[in-house]
Protein backbone atom coordinates (compact mmCIF):
# COMPACT_ATOMS: atom_id res chain seq x y z
CA UNK A 1 0.00 0.00 0.00
CA UNK A 2 1.87 3.53 -0.88
CA UNK A 3 2.67 5.77 1.51
CA UNK A 4 -0.23 8.85 2.15
CA UNK A 5 1.02 12.27 1.03
CA UNK A 6 1.73 15.18 3.33
CA UNK A 7 -0.07 18.21 2.88
CA UNK A 8 1.79 21.05 4.70
CA UNK A 9 -0.60 24.18 5.14
CA UNK A 10 0.40 27.47 6.95
CA UNK A 11 -2.23 30.01 8.84
CA UNK A 12 -4.51 26.89 8.77
CA UNK A 13 -6.85 27.57 11.65
CA UNK A 14 -9.45 29.38 9.69
CA UNK A 15 -10.49 31.03 6.19
CA UNK A 16 -8.99 29.42 3.25
CA UNK A 17 -6.02 27.97 4.95
CA UNK A 18 -8.82 25.52 7.00
CA UNK A 19 -10.70 25.17 3.87
CA UNK A 20 -7.61 23.54 2.34
CA UNK A 21 -6.87 21.92 5.20
CA UNK A 22 -10.42 20.11 4.33
CA UNK A 23 -10.27 19.56 0.66
CA UNK A 24 -6.83 18.11 0.54
CA UNK A 25 -8.41 15.37 3.45
CA UNK A 26 -10.86 14.83 1.04
CA UNK A 27 -8.28 14.01 -1.66
CA UNK A 28 -6.50 11.62 0.67
CA UNK A 29 -3.73 13.45 1.79
CA UNK A 30 -1.98 13.32 5.15
CA UNK A 31 -1.76 17.23 7.00
CA UNK A 32 0.19 19.13 9.27
CA UNK A 33 -1.18 22.03 10.11
CA UNK A 34 0.68 24.98 11.23
CA UNK A 35 -0.71 28.60 13.12
CA UNK A 36 -0.44 30.32 16.26
CA UNK A 37 -4.07 30.10 17.50
CA UNK A 38 -3.87 25.81 19.61
CA UNK A 39 -7.35 26.09 19.68
CA UNK A 40 -8.61 26.90 16.25
CA UNK A 41 -6.18 24.53 15.04
CA UNK A 42 -7.63 21.63 17.22
CA UNK A 43 -10.94 22.94 16.32
CA UNK A 44 -10.13 22.14 12.38
CA UNK A 45 -8.52 19.28 13.26
CA UNK A 46 -11.54 17.81 15.10
CA UNK A 47 -13.66 18.44 12.03
CA UNK A 48 -11.31 16.86 9.82
CA UNK A 49 -10.89 13.58 11.77
CA UNK A 50 -14.81 13.11 12.33
CA UNK A 51 -15.14 13.51 8.26
CA UNK A 52 -11.96 12.30 6.49
CA UNK A 53 -9.30 9.17 7.00
CA UNK A 54 -6.38 11.90 7.09
CA UNK A 55 -3.80 12.04 9.78
CA UNK A 56 -3.54 15.29 10.68
CA UNK A 57 -0.90 16.83 13.06
CA UNK A 58 -0.41 20.39 14.41
CA UNK A 59 2.17 22.41 14.86
CA UNK A 60 1.40 25.68 16.70
CA UNK A 61 4.21 28.45 15.72
CA UNK A 62 4.31 32.13 14.92
CA UNK A 63 5.95 32.33 11.86
CA UNK A 64 6.90 35.91 11.60
CA UNK A 65 9.42 34.65 14.60
CA UNK A 66 13.00 33.05 13.50
CA UNK A 67 12.22 29.59 16.01
CA UNK A 68 8.74 29.29 14.37
CA UNK A 69 9.80 29.06 10.99
CA UNK A 70 12.93 27.42 11.24
CA UNK A 71 11.40 24.49 13.59
CA UNK A 72 8.26 24.45 10.63
CA UNK A 73 10.65 24.69 7.71
CA UNK A 74 13.02 21.42 8.96
CA UNK A 75 10.09 19.73 8.88
CA UNK A 76 9.33 20.64 5.69
CA UNK A 77 12.32 19.68 4.39
CA UNK A 78 12.95 16.48 6.26
CA UNK A 79 9.38 14.47 6.00
CA UNK A 80 9.34 11.77 3.92
CA UNK A 81 5.93 11.84 2.65
CA UNK A 82 6.29 15.52 2.10
CA UNK A 83 4.04 16.22 -1.18
CA UNK A 84 2.38 20.16 -1.25
CA UNK A 85 3.33 23.15 0.99
CA UNK A 86 0.48 25.55 0.82
CA UNK A 87 1.67 28.84 1.93
CA UNK A 88 -1.32 30.24 3.51
CA UNK A 89 -1.06 31.93 6.87
CA UNK A 90 -0.76 35.80 6.23
CA UNK A 91 -2.94 39.01 7.21
CA UNK A 92 -3.47 42.84 6.61
CA UNK A 93 -3.86 46.20 8.17
CA UNK A 94 -5.81 49.38 7.54
CA UNK A 95 -4.65 52.59 7.41
CA UNK A 96 -2.08 54.66 6.19
CA UNK A 97 2.00 53.48 6.20
CA UNK A 98 2.88 56.54 8.47
CA UNK A 99 0.23 56.05 10.58
CA UNK A 100 0.32 52.12 11.19
CA UNK A 101 3.27 50.87 13.65
CA UNK A 102 6.21 49.97 12.34
CA UNK A 103 6.23 47.04 14.11
CA UNK A 104 3.00 45.19 12.44
CA UNK A 105 4.53 46.51 8.99
CA UNK A 106 7.64 44.57 9.62
CA UNK A 107 5.67 41.39 11.01
CA UNK A 108 3.52 41.52 7.78
CA UNK A 109 7.11 41.58 5.53
CA UNK A 110 8.42 38.71 7.73
CA UNK A 111 5.31 37.09 7.76
CA UNK A 112 4.48 37.57 3.72
CA UNK A 113 8.15 37.44 2.55
CA UNK A 114 10.95 35.61 5.10
CA UNK A 115 8.19 32.49 5.79
CA UNK A 116 7.06 31.97 2.41
CA UNK A 117 10.79 32.15 1.33
CA UNK A 118 12.18 29.98 3.65
CA UNK A 119 9.26 27.25 3.69
CA UNK A 120 9.43 27.24 -0.19
CA UNK A 121 13.08 26.35 -0.36
CA UNK A 122 12.53 23.73 2.16
CA UNK A 123 9.83 22.26 0.04
CA UNK A 124 12.28 22.58 -2.68
CA UNK A 125 14.58 20.88 -1.53
CA UNK A 126 12.96 17.90 -0.46
CA UNK A 127 13.07 14.68 -2.74
CA UNK A 128 9.63 14.23 -2.74
CA UNK A 129 8.19 17.39 -3.51
CA UNK A 130 5.10 17.60 -5.91
CA UNK A 131 4.32 21.08 -5.44
CA UNK A 132 4.06 24.45 -3.50
CA UNK A 133 1.04 26.99 -3.48
CA UNK A 134 1.36 30.80 -2.44
CA UNK A 135 -0.97 32.60 -1.32
CA UNK A 136 -0.99 35.99 -2.81
CA UNK A 137 -3.93 38.20 -4.09
CA UNK A 138 -5.57 40.19 -6.60
CA UNK A 139 -4.08 42.99 -4.84
CA UNK A 140 -0.72 41.65 -6.06
CA UNK A 141 -1.65 43.20 -9.28
CA UNK A 142 -1.19 46.94 -8.24
CA UNK A 143 -1.18 49.29 -5.44
CA UNK A 144 -3.93 50.99 -2.82
CA UNK A 145 -3.55 53.46 0.02
CA UNK A 146 -3.92 52.36 3.70
CA UNK A 147 -2.66 48.88 1.77
CA UNK A 148 1.14 49.61 0.99
CA UNK A 149 2.80 46.85 2.83
CA UNK A 150 0.23 44.53 1.75
CA UNK A 151 0.01 45.07 -1.65
CA UNK A 152 4.22 44.97 -1.82
CA UNK A 153 4.33 41.96 -0.08
CA UNK A 154 1.98 40.07 -2.06
CA UNK A 155 3.67 41.27 -5.04
CA UNK A 156 6.63 39.91 -4.00
CA UNK A 157 4.86 36.33 -3.42
CA UNK A 158 3.53 36.86 -7.14
CA UNK A 159 7.13 37.19 -8.91
CA UNK A 160 9.01 35.00 -6.22
CA UNK A 161 5.98 31.91 -7.48
CA UNK A 162 6.34 32.71 -11.02
CA UNK A 163 9.88 33.45 -11.11
CA UNK A 164 10.33 29.40 -9.09
CA UNK A 165 7.85 27.91 -12.16
CA UNK A 166 10.10 29.69 -14.79
CA UNK A 167 13.17 28.20 -13.30
CA UNK A 168 12.14 25.00 -12.46
CA UNK A 169 10.32 24.76 -16.02
CA UNK A 170 14.06 25.42 -17.51
CA UNK A 171 15.28 22.68 -15.33
CA UNK A 172 12.57 20.22 -16.99
CA UNK A 173 11.74 19.50 -12.54
CA UNK A 174 8.56 18.38 -12.41
CA UNK A 175 7.19 20.29 -9.19
CA UNK A 176 4.29 22.72 -9.53
CA UNK A 177 4.36 26.27 -8.47
CA UNK A 178 1.06 28.13 -8.16
CA UNK A 179 0.43 31.87 -6.65
CA UNK A 180 -3.31 31.59 -5.69
CA UNK A 181 -4.79 35.48 -6.45
CA UNK A 182 -8.22 35.54 -4.77
CA UNK A 183 -9.81 38.87 -4.55
CA UNK A 184 -12.63 39.54 -1.37
CA UNK A 185 -13.16 36.04 0.25
CA UNK A 186 -15.56 35.54 3.42
CA UNK A 187 -13.10 35.20 6.03
CA UNK A 188 -11.80 36.25 9.55
CA UNK A 189 -9.05 38.34 7.77
CA UNK A 190 -11.56 40.95 7.22
CA UNK A 191 -12.25 41.04 10.47
CA UNK A 192 -9.19 41.56 11.75
CA UNK A 193 -8.44 45.03 9.78
CA UNK A 194 -12.28 45.46 10.80
CA UNK A 195 -13.16 45.91 7.47
CA UNK A 196 -16.63 47.36 6.51
CA UNK A 197 -17.67 44.16 4.03
CA UNK A 198 -20.67 46.31 3.18
CA UNK A 199 -18.15 49.04 1.34
CA UNK A 200 -17.48 46.48 -1.51
CA UNK A 201 -20.64 45.02 -3.95
CA UNK A 202 -21.77 41.69 -2.71
CA UNK A 203 -20.77 40.34 -6.13
CA UNK A 204 -17.27 40.62 -5.17
CA UNK A 205 -17.46 38.62 -2.61
CA UNK A 206 -16.34 35.09 -2.68
CA UNK A 207 -16.54 31.65 -0.32
CA UNK A 208 -13.33 30.18 0.75
CA UNK A 209 -14.77 26.48 -0.86
CA UNK A 210 -15.00 28.46 -4.32
CA UNK A 211 -11.32 30.30 -4.20
CA UNK A 212 -10.00 26.44 -3.17
CA UNK A 213 -11.30 24.33 -5.23
CA UNK A 214 -10.41 26.96 -7.90
CA UNK A 215 -6.84 26.74 -6.50
CA UNK A 216 -6.69 23.23 -6.52
CA UNK A 217 -8.12 22.62 -9.90
CA UNK A 218 -5.32 25.03 -11.14
CA UNK A 219 -3.16 23.04 -9.37
CA UNK A 220 -4.09 19.68 -11.41
CA UNK A 221 -3.31 21.40 -14.43
CA UNK A 222 -0.25 23.15 -13.56
CA UNK A 223 -2.01 26.53 -14.11
CA UNK A 224 1.03 29.22 -12.46
CA UNK A 225 -1.67 31.89 -11.49
CA UNK A 226 -4.46 31.20 -10.30
CA UNK A 227 -7.25 34.35 -9.85
CA UNK A 228 -10.82 32.70 -8.74
CA UNK A 229 -13.81 34.68 -10.53
CA UNK A 230 -14.53 36.21 -13.62
CA UNK A 231 -15.09 39.52 -12.51
CA UNK A 232 -11.29 39.54 -10.57
CA UNK A 233 -9.69 37.85 -14.26
CA UNK A 234 -11.06 41.08 -16.20
CA UNK A 235 -10.21 43.19 -13.27
CA UNK A 236 -6.64 41.83 -13.38
CA UNK A 237 -7.03 42.04 -17.61
CA UNK A 238 -7.54 45.64 -16.97
CA UNK A 239 -4.97 46.48 -14.24
CA UNK A 240 -2.25 45.10 -16.40
CA UNK A 241 -3.68 47.03 -19.52
CA UNK A 242 -4.43 50.38 -18.97
CA UNK A 243 -1.41 53.17 -17.93
CA UNK A 244 -0.11 52.80 -14.27
CA UNK A 245 -1.20 57.04 -14.25
CA UNK A 246 -5.06 55.60 -14.44
CA UNK A 247 -4.33 52.66 -11.89
CA UNK A 248 -3.11 54.74 -9.57
CA UNK A 249 -6.08 57.58 -10.36
CA UNK A 250 -8.93 54.99 -9.71
CA UNK A 251 -7.02 53.15 -6.54
CA UNK A 252 -7.37 56.99 -4.79
CA UNK A 253 -11.08 56.97 -5.67
CA UNK A 254 -11.63 53.37 -4.33
CA UNK A 255 -9.12 54.16 -1.24
CA UNK A 256 -11.63 57.20 -0.37
CA UNK A 257 -15.22 55.70 -0.97
CA UNK A 258 -13.59 52.91 1.72
CA UNK A 259 -12.07 55.69 3.65
CA UNK A 260 -15.77 57.46 3.91
CA UNK A 261 -17.05 53.99 4.43
CA UNK A 262 -15.29 53.69 7.67
CA UNK A 263 -15.01 57.22 8.73
CA UNK A 264 -18.09 58.83 7.36
CA UNK A 265 -16.57 62.36 8.89
CA UNK A 266 -13.02 61.89 7.04
CA UNK A 267 -12.16 64.10 4.29
CA UNK A 268 -10.79 63.08 1.35
CA UNK A 269 -6.38 63.63 1.33
CA UNK A 270 -4.46 64.24 -1.44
Amino acid sequence: MPERRLAVITGASSGIGAEFARQLAARGYDLLLAARREERLKSVVAEIVSRYSAGVEIMVADLAMDAGRHRLAERVRTAGNFALLVNNAGFGTNGFFTEVDLESQDRMHRLHVLATLELTHAALANPSAQGVINVASVASFGQAPSNVSYCATKTWIASFTNGLATELAMRGSPIRMQALCPGYTFSEFHDVTKMNRDAVPKFLWMTAQFVVAESLRGFDRGQVFVIPGWHYKFLVFLMRAVPASWLRWFSIRLAERRRKAHHPQAAPRG
